[in-house]
């Protein structure tokens, strides 16, 4: 699976603009790339309490709606984030778009000091399958937490998308976050963030970086904006997972209730 990595600087509060900058990088993928990952929020960037309810847009809105298309013109799947409304309850959340379906969507779980107040927690971890591939989405600080993709790996999970939105000083504790949640889970894990300034002085770092099954870096990016391409070679999931399979070697799943969809879908919902 060839996977692309959008590193973008985007606005906060400037959907036009985040939208006009993901369109581009779709029409303008590389030849044979299967998977775009964009960073975390990516499409609305960061809202605040006080401009939310106008920032966010439900999962049929005008913004995905143009990213389906676009999707679906080029032939590729995207796993990008956005604030979702749900009704008024706000959450976010990215999600992986194959051409014009939406395959999987995930509202993040752990909420960092700025989401709180803005967004709600979601409530459930999934993993669905993109050309045979079981993939699971996870969002920024998720990551910090091993539970979280210790989840999708009971869910069998074997490609982690993580879309972030990590800034200084905080870029070290995710680069070995990233390598610690592929290599206890042996699967691969793909980390997008963003690049530039945002709204109240933030710097985000960069950083973007794909880990094979054993934890071992692929490809790291800098600082700056960028693209970057790999092939993922999933038979280093089967070496990975030879000797060894630490889902079967664990004294103690995670609680929750478990529930298989005839799609494909698999979700644990958190108790």
């Amino acid at each position: 699976m060839q996977v692309e990595l959008v590193q973008l600087a985007g606005r906060d509060g400037d959907t036009a603009h985040n939208l006009a900058a993901a369109l581009h990088a779709i029409a303008g993928c590389a030849a044979g790339t299967r998977l775009l990952v964009f960073p975390e929020t990516y499409l609305t960037g960061f809202p605040t309490a006080e401009n939310v309810a106008a920032l966010a847009e439900p999962l049929d809105g005008p913004s995905l709606r143009a990213v389906r298309r676009a999707a679906a013109e080029r032939g590729v799947a995207v796993a990008i984030g956005i604030a979702e409304n749900d009704n008024g309850v706000f959450y976010n959340t990215t999600l992986l778009i194959d051409g014009d379906d939406t395959v999987l969507t995930y509202r993040k779980t752990h909420l960092w000091a700025s989401d709180r107040g803005v967004f709600t927690p979601g409530d459930r971890y999934a993993t669905a399958l993109l050309d045979g591939v079981r993939v699971g989405l996870l969002v920024c600080f998720d990551i910090e937490f091993p539970e979280s993709a210790r989840a999708l790996g009971e869910l069998g999970a074997e490609l982690l998308i993580v879309t972030n939105g990590n800034m200084d000083p905080y870029g070290p504790t995710h680069r070995t976050a990233i390598m610690a949640r592929a290599m206890e889970n042996q699967a691969y894990a793909v980390m997008v963030n963003r690049v530039g300034e945002g709204d109240g002085n933030l710097v985000f770092v960069g950083g973007s970086a794909v880990v094979e099954p054993g934890g071992g870096l692929l490809l790291e990016a800098g600082r700056e904006p960028c693209r970057q391409v790999i092939e993922l070679d999933m038979q280093r999931l089967a070496e990975a997972r030879r000797d060894y399979r630490y889902l079967d070697e664990r004294r103690m799943p995670l609680p929750g209730q478990r529930v298989e969809h005839d799609s494909g879908l698999r979700e644990l919902l958190i108790p």
